[in-house]
């Protein structure tokens, strides 16, 4: 896809670790930007063999939080307009358009958020709070940067618009690695919480799971996706109670 010679330039940034599956077609979708990086966190798979063979600038880091790897991503970018979307995201040609004509603007807009379409286990999940999934993707990088250490979100110092264009987010690729993924989070948190010395008591063994999977699976109508709503409310509820148990582990220094 061609660019217009006046329109910003625009750098994609990605973070990775052992995506070899989407690279390739990640890369393809973002082909449009004149810049593509990856800061690889040491990959063991293909993911840092297959980019470079298609051009990837990559740089290797040791990962700590998710922000500090994200704003570092930012400040290898050549470009001031970037682009921040993960390898199981699909940019659609029709969202690739839309990017490049937003970026082509003048305005004051310095960052743009996305609603995505979420998919687990093949399927499309329209409820449990999913339906309201929205992102920022597209930002002008001298007005945002990341804070928090697990779910981390961009801070934009302007103007927010919305892109109309959706983006599809396949995280699951097996149940295993979707815990897998689950369970890494709750142990970041739970190492923020060790570092705020934040105690666990029986209010956050019993209270929040069951709390959250009442708010996914019944007040965000989970249920209305079927068997997949509920596994999803499930596993998400046992990632709460995973993270206060190592929370637990580690102030009584068990591994």
């Amino acid at each position: 896809m061609s660019k217009n010679n006046s329109s910003p330039k625009i750098t994609a940034l990605a973070i990775t670790f052992n995506e070899a599956q989407n690279v390739r077609r990640y890369v393809e979708s973002l082909a449009f930007a004149d810049e593509i990086i990856f800061v690889d966190s040491f990959s063991t798979d293909a993911t840092v063999t297959l980019a470079k063979e298609l051009n990837v600038t990559v740089i290797q880091k040791t990962f700590h939080n998710f922000s500090e790897q994200r704003n570092f991503a930012i400040s290898k970018a050549q470009n001031d307009w970037i682009l921040f979307f993960d390898l199981d995201e699909i940019i659609s040609p029709e969202l690739q358009t839309e990017i490049l004509a937003t970026v082509a603007q003048t305005q004051n807009t310095v960052a743009y958020a996305i609603k995505r379409n979420f998919y687990f286990m093949g399927k499309h999940i329209r409820f449990g709070g999913w339906q309201t999934d929205t992102v920022i993707r597209l930002f002008h990088k001298g007005f945002c940067q990341y804070k928090g250490l697990v779910h981390e979100t961009v801070t934009v110092n302007g103007k927010i618009g919305h892109l109309k264009q959706k983006a599809d987010h396949f995280s699951y690729t097996s149940f295993d690695n979707y815990n897998t993924k689950l369970s890494n989070y709750s142990k970041l948190q739970a190492e923020t919480l060790y570092a705020k010395r934040k105690r666990p008591n029986a209010y956050h063994f019993f209270i929040r799971p069951a709390y959250r999977f009442t708010w996914q699976y019944l007040y965000r109508l989970g249920i209305l996706d079927g068997k997949e709503g509920f596994v999803l409310a499930y596993v998400h509820s046992f990632s709460v109670f995973k993270r206060y148990l190592q929370l637990w582990m580690k102030y009584r220094k068990i591994d």
